[in-house]
């Protein structure tokens, strides 16, 4: 009897999420021949073809549905297994950093995900920008920080993409003069992608008003003092948002990075990593 490789079976899971061998490559911290041979080894394994040529990519056949479907069975019991052994009596703590985008949509899920796996760890959360948490893990005052922008960092771990939108009130409404704007301070990924894209469309506009924080802004935009850009992410129902709203120009898509601090992981960390990776994930696909 052929047993299959657990790790072998997680390289086809996030190789299929991602959508290749390239970015299952960069998230596994393989080359994409690596990833290559072991789907060759898992082919060997089942004794059918699980992945057919797909324009530049692939794509799995019916075989291949099958086995990716109890892949994540085998790897949900495996990992349920390994975090109810060592959850039951790790403890300490972990620092854990969100840029606002975050802070109510994933961090919740993430973390209830992990406190029923860890109950005994003290968890640590920030939510600040995305600039001060890449420049505090870095400095290893945090343990673990997931934002926006920021992948040309060496601790970079891409989880995918997040459009931009423009966002404004429901009752707002421009006017033949320079574009309200509503921001965050100078440091903001997105106040400098809001007035890029107008200086290059040569539409004027004007910083009508700036808060500290996601919920002054988003209290601003409710106000309707003006228009501001954020992620597609928890957006509320009092504002509307469209990436070429009011017919501005269209605004492109900004990484999501996931950061660890420098050195030898805890077991702790290194789960809720992964936790955290595979929430972002579903939340963006």
């Amino acid at each position: 009897m052929i047993n299959l490789d657990l790790d072998t079976l997680r390289t086809l899971v996030v190789a299929n999420d991602l959508g290749g061998y390239g970015q299952a490559a960069t998230r596994l911290g393989r080359t994409p021949s690596a990833i290559s041979l072991q789907m060759k080894k898992l082919q060997a394994s089942v004794g059918a073809t699980i992945f057919r040529k797909s324009g530049r990519g692939v794509a799995l056949t019916e075989a291949g549905e099958i086995v990716l479907r109890y892949a994540r069975r085998m790897l949900a019991l495996n990992d349920e297994v390994l975090d109810t052994v060592r959850g039951a009596s790790l403890a300490g703590r972990i620092r854990i950093g969100v840029s606002q985008d975050f802070a109510e949509t994933v961090l919740p899920r993430a973390l209830s995900q992990f406190t029923k796996l860890y109950p005994l760890v003290q968890l640590e959360v920030r939510i600040e920008g995305n600039a001060a948490l890449v420049e505090s893990v870095s400095k290893g005052e945090i343990d673990l920080v997931l934002v926006v922008g920021h992948a040309q960092r060496p601790s970079a771990i891409p989880l995918g993409t997040i459009d931009l939108v423009w966002i404004a009130g429901r009752d707002f409404a421009p006017r033949d003069e320079p574009l309200p704007l509503v921001v965050l301070g100078p440091q903001c990924v997105f106040r400098k992608e809001a007035i890029e894209s107008l200086d290059a469309a040569g539409h004027p506009w004007r910083i009508a008003a700036v808060s500290p924080s996601l919920a002054g802004l988003w209290a601003l935009g409710m106000a309707g003092l003006g228009v501001t850009v954020r992620s597609a992410l928890g957006v509320p129902r009092s504002l509307v948002s469209h990436k070429t709203l009011f017919d501005l120009p269209r605004l492109g898509a900004f990484p999501v990075t996931l950061h660890a601090a420098a050195g030898m992981l805890s077991p702790g960390v290194e789960r809720l990593r992964d936790i955290l990776r595979d929430v972002v994930v579903d939340y963006l696909s």
